[in-house]
């Protein structure tokens, strides 16, 4: 997981390393999505006019279709990228296929940029979105939401139950995570308040 600091200094790593992979890597921390579902990710999928990822059940982990809100933050970075050859595929260097070089391009040179982090890992990103959403007062139900768990702070009989979705409260909650991203990487938004009372 990443501290307060050390996301300050990946995203300044993120922006040198450029695109695709430093834009796959600020998505995966401003989403809380799985690493392959964000490299993956096509065209069709976004709803740019409502600002939302539709990510199908075929392309999920766990066979569920999922809707991710996507933040200012989170649209202002996507509405920046290329469209390689009509490719129908967000991130990809041929116009065929998907980037995968993330390992390597956080290895020899995201790691390198940041200077002296403790080892952390690419799926620390999304530990590392969910950590600071419970630090800005989400709650850990919509939090699993966004995470789309099949199980989590509702489980047993309550999750055969309770099927709301919870999209209100993913929406706000996608967007104090990328407001709060912005101020810990010096933009100042000007409007950042932690959702806890």
């Amino acid at each position: 997981m990443l501290t307060h600091d050390e996301i300050g200094g990946f995203w300044n790593a993120c922006d040198q390393v450029g695109w695709p992979g430093g834009a796959i890597l600020k998505l995966l921390l401003l989403t809380a999505q799985r690493v392959n579902e964000v490299a993956q990710m096509r065209w069709s999928e976004l709803d740019r006019a409502n600002r939302v990822w539709n990510l199908p059940a075929e392309r999920a982990k766990n066979s569920r279709a999922h809707i991710v809100h996507l933040s200012d933050f989170s649209m202002e970075i996507i509405e920046s990228l290329p469209q390689i050859n009509g490719s129908p595929l967000v991130f990809t260097m041929n116009g065929t296929q998907p980037f995968t070089n993330l390992d390597n391009l956080k290895q020899q040179r995201v790691d390198r940029l940041m200077g002296d982090v403790p080892r952390w890992q690419i799926r620390d990103l999304r530990r590392t979105a969910t950590t600071v959403m419970a630090e800005i007062g989400i709650a850990p139900h919509v939090a699993d939401k966004i995470l789309n768990h099949t199980s989590g702070q509702i489980s047993g009989v309550a999750a055969i139950y309770n099927r709301f979705e919870y999209l209100d409260e993913r929406k706000a909650a996608l967007n104090a995570l990328g407001r709060f991203i912005e101020t810990l990487i010096g933009r100042d938004t000007g409007n950042v308040v932690p959702l806890r009372a």
